[in-house]
C-alpha cells in the first residue's frame, strides 16, 4: 500500500510511530514545533533515550527515505494521505484540561488539510474531543473531514512491543472515515487486530476507561496496604494470595502514581459526570508520598534536621520520564517536616535534577544521610550495597522491590508499604 503519512508530534510516542510506520513501507514526514528536534532527526539521532528498538528503526527509516521531518506541519499535510496527531494534552494548574498543543497542531493542519485525507487523533483526549473540538476546526466550506480517534495504547520503553500486542482500538465518525482508517492501520501496523468501536467517543472513552481503572485499582491496594500495616500484615503477601483466585486483579501498593497518564485522566471526565471513584483515588495515590514519609519519621522519632536520600526521579523504573513523579511529592514532604532531601537519577544529570528545585547528590554512597527512600527502582540500583550508606538507619522501600533480609543484613531497618 502506497500512502504518505504525517505524523504531528515526535516526541517520544510520535517519533516511535513515525519509524513503525517507515518500517512498513509508508513514506512518513514528521512534524514538530521543535526546529533542533526536526534537526536532530533529519541528521540522523535518535533524540530519545531509552526506547527498544527505536534507533535501529530510526536509522533504517532515514537510511531508507522513509522518513523526514519537518516544523512546517502545513505543508507535510498538504502531500499526506493520512495524518497522525499526537501532541500532548496535560492539565492547567486548574486541572482542567489544557487543549493549547492540540489547539496549534490543529490550525496547522487545517492549513494544509485536503479532501479525502484522513485525521487520526491518537493523543488521549476527553470525550468529544475529535468530533467536536478537531472536527470543527477542520471542517471546510460545510465539508466533513475524514475523522477518527484512535488513543495510543502503549507504554514507555516498550512501544513496538505493545503496538504489536494489543488491539488497536478505532472509532470512526463515519463509513468512509473508517475504510481509510482500517486499510491505513492494517498497512502501517502488526497489531492482532482492528477493534472498531461505533464512534470517536467511545474509542476517546475506552482509553480514559483503562487508565482510570489502573489508578483505581491503584489506589485500592493502597487503601489495603495502610489497613495492612496497622494490622501487622504483610500485604504483598495477601495480594498474591487473592489474586490465585481468577477474579482478583490487585495491582501493588506504594508511595504514589506518576506518569502522563494515570494521573491525569480521572481530570478529564466532566467535572458534572458524577464520577466519584476516579478522583478519590486521586486523593489517595496523592497522599501516598506523604504516607510513606509519615511511616520513615515515625521510624527515626523525628525528620527536623535529617538528610533523606530518594532514590530516582522517574516515575517508573529505566524510563527517563518524571512526569507527576512521587519524588516530587515525597521531596515535598520532607522539607515540610524539616528534612533535606537529596535525591539521585542515574538516567538524568544533576542540572536537570536541579532545574526542577530538587538536591542532586554526586554519586553513591553519599557523604551522609540518615535514611534512604526507594521511589523508582532502576536496573542501575541492583549492585547497590546499602552498608557503605554512611549514618543510614532506615530504607523506606516505596516500591516494595527490594530484599528485606539485604537491607537488614546491611544493619538498617527496613520499611515497606503494607509490610
Amino acid at each position: 500500500m502506497s500512502v504518505a503519512v504525517a505524523v504531528v508530534g515526535l516526541g517520544k510516542i510520535g517519533l516511535t510511530l513515525a519509524a513503525q510506520y517507515a518500517s512498513r513501507g509508508l513514506s512518513v514526514i514528521g512534524c514538530d514545533i521543535n526546529a533542533a528536534l526536526v534537526e536532530s532527526v533529519n541528521g540522523g539521532h535518535c533524540p530519545v533515550d531509552g526506547e527498544e528498538e527505536l534507533e535501529e528503526r530510526l536509522a533504517n527509516a532515514l537510511r531508507d527515505e522513509r522518513l523526514t521531518a519537518t516544523v512546517d506541519t502545513a505543508a507535510a499535510v498538504a502531500t499526506s494521505d493520512v495524518v497522525v496527531v499526537i501532541v500532548p494534552v496535560g492539565l492547567t494548574g486548574e486541572q482542567t484540561p489544557d487543549f493549547t498543543h492540540l489547539d496549534a497542531a490543529i490550525a496547522d493542519i487545517a492549513g494544509g488539510l485536503r479532501p479525502g485525507t484522513l485525521v487520526v487523533v491518537e493523543t488521549t483526549v476527553p470525550v468529544g474531543t475529535t468530533r467536536n473540538r478537531v472536527g470543527e476546526a477542520l471542517m471546510n466550506e460545510d465539508q466533513p473531514p475524514l475523522l477518527a480517534a484512535s488513543p495510543e495504547r502503549v507504554s514507555s520503553g516498550h512501544i513496538f512491543r505493545d503496538l504489536r500486542s494489543y488491539p488497536k482500538v478505532i472509532g470512526a465518525i463515519d463509513e468512509a472515515s473508517w475504510t481509510k482508517a482500517e486499510a491505513f492501520y492494517s498497512a502501517a501496523l502488526e497489531a492482532p487486530s482492528l477493534l472498531r468501536v461505533r464512534d470517536p467517543e467511545t474509542a476517546e472513552f475506552s482509553k480514559l476507561a483503562e487508565g482510570i481503572y489502573r489508578d483505581v485499582n491503584i489506589a485500592l491496594a493502597d487503601e489495603l496496604a495502610r489497613y495492612a500495616d496497622a494490622a501487622g500484615i504483610d500485604v504483598i503477601e495477601a495480594i498474591d494470595a487473592a489474586n490465585s483466585q481468577p477474579y482478583s486483579h490487585l495491582h501493588q501498593p506504594g508511595v504514589g502514581v506518576g506518569g502522563h497518564c494515570l494521573p491525569v485522566y480521572p481530570y478529564f471526565l466532566p467535572k458534572d459526570s458524577g464520577a466519584k471513584l476516579p478522583l478519590a483515588a486521586r486523593e489517595i495515590n496523592d497522599g501516598m508520598a506523604a504516607y510513606g514519609v509519615s511511616k520513615l519519621e515515625q521510624a527515626l522519632g523525628s525528620l527536623k534536621g535529617a538528610t533523606v536520600l530518594v532514590l530516582g526521579l522517574a516515575y517508573r523504573p529505566n524510563v527517563k520520564e518524571a512526569s507527576h513523579s512521587s519524588a516530587l511529592l515525597i521531596t515535598e514532604a520532607l522539607r515540610a517536616r524539616g528534612a533535606t532531601a537529596l535525591i539521585h537519577d542515574p538516567l538524568y544529570s544533576d542540572a536537570e535534577l536541579a532545574a526542577l528545585g530538587l538536591k542532586p547528590v554526586a554519586g553513591l554512597p553519599p557523604e551522609h544521610t540518615d535514611a534512604v527512600i526507594v521511589q523508582a527502582w532502576h536496573d542501575a540500583y541492583d549492585d547497590l550495597d546499602f552498608a557503605t550508606f554512611s549514618g543510614c538507619k532506615v530504607v523506606l522501600d516505596g516500591r516494595n522491590a527490594l530484599d528485606r533480609a539485604r537491607v537488614e543484613a546491611a544493619g538498617m531497618r527496613y520499611l515497606g508499604i503494607g509490610r
